[in-house]
């Protein structure tokens, strides 16, 4: 199956495929051939397969038919029938084609180039009989001054067309005989060197030359012609020119004429350059011409050479040079320098001092009135008298110099000079040039202080190091920042170092500060002398006395102010306190401080009073009025008792709680005083001192009170329940769980004890109840006990299942071992 594909492939790509193109067939044929036709050319390359088709030549006009060409059918060649022209026709395009009857080539088509070989059967020909030329004298030994011209009909680029020029004869022979020379292959007739150098001494009239023309080159065969050259010697007319001046800026209609060259000789050709490149011409008759206006500083002169030529463009004669040179006028003003950077002129600098020289420059001719430049100054307008002036000028070289006037820093001047050309005279062109000038800044003012005498500073004695005590400014009148860089010291009155300055190196502001601590008993008062100075050297007079300030520190003797041992007291009071209950004492944080006396600002309900000396705070009369849940603030002011200036003051805040109805008898007398956190509605009942013989009946009623420590009123709540108890809670959502000990004061009359309550803080279950550790239950395996009785029922599995599987592999062993016969065979059912 392979094999057959492979076949049928290889059978149809060559159909597939187009036929190449058959290679074209070139064949020459002798011009002008002189033996018996049919002449056969060539064999072509017909199909030996194709016999039922005819050979058909098709091509050029005139072949088929009764064309030269012809095909033998039989043999199958080429033929021309008659002779062949190549000047009638030198190339001959044939194609050939096999086809059918109706048309259908069956091969071809073969295309066949047929070239008609030369000969010489053409007789060259000159385009005149007779040449007349003029020839003048002066012209160079040998450029060419005429070009013959001649043809021949042959094949270009062959000998049959090579043609060669020769002098056959002069007339006259005078003053020699070879005065002329032809170049053969180009026609070229030049002097000869005979003829140069006796072109001179020639006679007067023409010389009559025979000139032949024959191909076939070199070789001594060949087809000829002549023809007469007859020369006309003329005098020279090629002079050198004078110099021609041309104004600037001439002002007439262009191209203007500015000379004439002539070369007496024929056929003429002029050429002109200019050097360097300008505006100029020349026309067929060799006049000159300046096409456009002429600028004179863009080019002040220009050499111009004028070519007479040949053909060739080869020069007749050496050419002739004429110089323009282009004259000057007024056009061009004085052109100022560019304005450059600002001329830098330090302060009292003497009169003299050079600050400037302008150097206008004038394009118009050196060394004429049109570019002599004088100057003048504008501005700032000179004044009288001649001390007035702060500039001068020298109106010749342009120099600018300092006046007597003095100029102050800081200033910028425009110096404004006017540049006049001519000379200075009426008519003359001018410019403004401008020249910047700074007055620069010398290190000559001492800086000075604001303030000679600053104010008395008081400060207390108890002042930071650090402390600002006072801001100096000090001033300089010079421009430079440099110049107003300032130093500064004390001078005097710190001998121990208890000051210092501190300021920035470009700020005129420095700040005395406190180095030390003071001493009110060591130096009650400081008298300081600072000083200022400037970094840069100074120029002229030193510093005066505006360089110096004095400061005078005052140190104040600090007292401290009394402290109490809290900054604010809270106290829970039922609305039931009768008058006189002790709420808390306000005590000095250092007992041993001075003492103090207390005083109640803001009571404006009067239910408080505060003992003067001991700080105790009472219940001035019932509390009528008040609500649970209300707060009353007040102000507790204490004042030391040796200072009356020194005071200080501690909010008060009484909370409000309703009276609760007596516990029912079914309550526990003393509950558990476990509580738990977060906050549930339990407490503990508080009782007062029943058993307190110095009570006048045994019993209250009771006053309670919470310890006035701030941690203890704020994690803590107590209410009265009734004159002998009162009940504890949490006052926190959340307390730490642990043992706390709480400090309750009870009063009764006027006498106080403080008893300690121990309350345990615990988490507290879902139940609302203390979370306690559970121990472990008797009978109860332990751990280890549980891993071994798991272990061991594991093991008595394992043994039950081993003794299982080998039972059964006994018994099917046994089965195994007996006869088949003797095995039961089992009933299908």
């Amino acid at each position: 199956m392979v094999a057959a594909w492979l076949w049928l492939l290889c059978f149809l790509v060559p159909q597939a495929l187009p036929r190449a193109q058959p290679a074209e067939l070139y064949v020459e044929v002798p011009e002008n051939y002189g033996g018996n036709f049919p002449l056969y050319l060539t064999k072509l390359p017909l199909p030996r397969e194709e016999t039922e088709g005819q050979v058909v030549l098709s091509g050029d006009a005139g072949v088929a038919g009764e064309g030269p060409f012809a095909v033998d059918p039989e043999a199958g060649f080429l033929l021309v029938t008659r002779a062949l022209d190549r000047e009638e026709q030198a190339e001959y395009q044939l194609q050939v084609t096999l086809e059918t009857e109706d048309r259908h080539v069956l091969w071809g088509p073969q295309p066949v180039r047929v070239r008609v070989k030369d000969e010489n059967d053409q007789v060259p020909h000159f385009s005149q009989a007779t040449y007349k030329v003029q020839l003048s004298r002066g012209t160079r030994l040998g450029v060419p001054f005429f070009f013959l011209e001649a043809s021949d009909g042959d094949e270009p680029g062959t000998a049959n067309s090579d043609l060669r020029f020769h002098i056959l004869n002069q007339a006259p022979a005078q003053p020699a005989s070879d005065m002329f020379q032809l170049e053969p292959r180009l026609g070229a007739l030049a002097l000869s060197p005979e003829g140069s150098a006796s072109l001179d001494k020639a006679l007067e009239g023409y010389y009559q030359l025979l000139v032949q023309v024959k191909d076939m080159g070199d070789q001594a065969s060949g087809h000829q012609a002549t023809a007469t050259i007859d020369v006309s010697i003329v005098e020279n007319t090629w002079v050198p020119l004078d110099p021609v001046h041309l104004a600037e800026n001439l002002q007439v209609p262009y191209p203007h004429h500015i000379a004439q060259v002539h070369w007496n000789g024929g056929n003429v050709h002029y050429h002109l350059e200019s050097q360097p490149q300008g505006p100029f011409d020349v026309d067929t008759e060799g006049k000159l011409y300046v096409t456009q206006e002429l600028d004179r500083e863009a080019q002040a002169e220009y050499l111009l050479q004028v070519r007479a030529q040949n053909t060739h463009s080869e020069d007749y004669a050496e050419p002739l040079e004429l110089q323009v040179v282009v004259t000057d006028e007024n056009d061009n003003a004085p052109v100022c320098p560019p304005r450059g950077p600002s001329v830098s002129i330090p302060e009292l600098s003497p009169p003299g001092t050079k600050v400037a020289k302008v150097s206008a420059e004038d394009a118009d001719a050196p060394s004429s009135p049109n570019s002599h430049v004088v100057y003048q100054l504008l501005s700032p307008e000179p004044e009288e008298p001649a001390e007035l002036r702060a500039f001068e000028l020298d109106s010749s070289s342009g120099s600018v110099t300092l006046g007597a006037a003095q100029l102050q820093a800081g200033q910028n001047i425009l110096l404004q000079v006017l540049a006049v050309d001519l000379g200075g005279t009426d008519g003359g062109l001018s410019s403004t040039c401008e020249i910047p000038v700074t007055i620069t800044d010398i290190n000559d003012h001492a800086p000075e202080f604001t303030a000679s005498q600053i104010e008395p500073v008081s400060l207390p004695e108890d002042a930071e190091p650090g402390t600002l005590v006072t801001t100096l400014t000090a001033t300089d009148a010079d421009l430079e920042p440099a110049f107003r860089l300032m130093d500064f010291a004390i001078e005097a009155g710190d001998e121990e170092g208890t000051f210092s300055l501190d300021w920035e190196p470009d700020s005129g502001h420095v700040q005395l500060r406190l180095l030390k601590n003071l001493s009110y008993e060591a130096v009650p008062s400081h008298r300081l002398v600072v000083v200022v100075r400037n970094v840069e050297e100074l120029v002229g007079p030193g510093p005066g006395p505006g360089a110096t300030a004095t400061v005078t520190v005052l140190v104040e003797r600090v007292v401290p102010p009394p402290q109490l041992d809290q900054e604010s007291y809270e106290a829970s009071v039922p609305i039931s306190t009768p008058a006189g209950s002790l709420l808390l004492t306000v005590q000095p944080s250092d007992p041993l401080s001075s003492p103090l006396r207390f005083s109640l600002v803001n009571d404006s309900e009067g239910w408080l009073c505060i003992k003067e000396i001991s700080g105790e705070v009472h219940t001035a009369r019932p509390l009528q009025g008040a609500q649970p849940g209300d707060m009353y603030t007040v102000l507790i002011e204490a004042q030391d008792a040796d200072e009356p200036t020194l005071s200080t003051s501690a909010t008060l805040v009484i909370h409000f709680l309703k009276a609760l109805p007596a516990p029912t008898p079914t309550l526990a007398p003393v509950p558990s005083r476990h509580l738990c956190t977060p906050r549930q509605d339990h407490g503990v009942v508080v009782s007062g001192p029943r058993e307190d013989s110095d009570l006048a009946g045994g019993h209250g009623p009771f006053s309670f009170a919470l310890g006035p420590n701030p941690t203890v009123q704020r994690d803590w709540r107590l209410r009265a329940l009734n004159g002998s108890h009162a009940y504890l809670t949490l006052g926190l959502h959340w307390v730490e769980p642990r043992e706390h000990v709480v400090p309750i004061a009870v009063s009764h009359d006027n006498q106080i004890w403080h008893i300690q309550v121990r309350v345990i803080v615990c988490r507290c279950n879902v139940e609302g109840q203390c979370m306690r550790k559970v121990g472990r239950m008797k009978g109860m395996p332990t751990k280890l006990s549980a891993v071994g009785i798991l272990v061991g029922t594991l093991i008595a599995i394992g043994i039950f299942l081993i003794l299982i599987f080998t039972h059964l592999t006994l018994a099917r062993k046994k089965d195994l071992d007996q006869p088949v016969d003797s095995v039961p065979l089992k009933v299908a059912v």
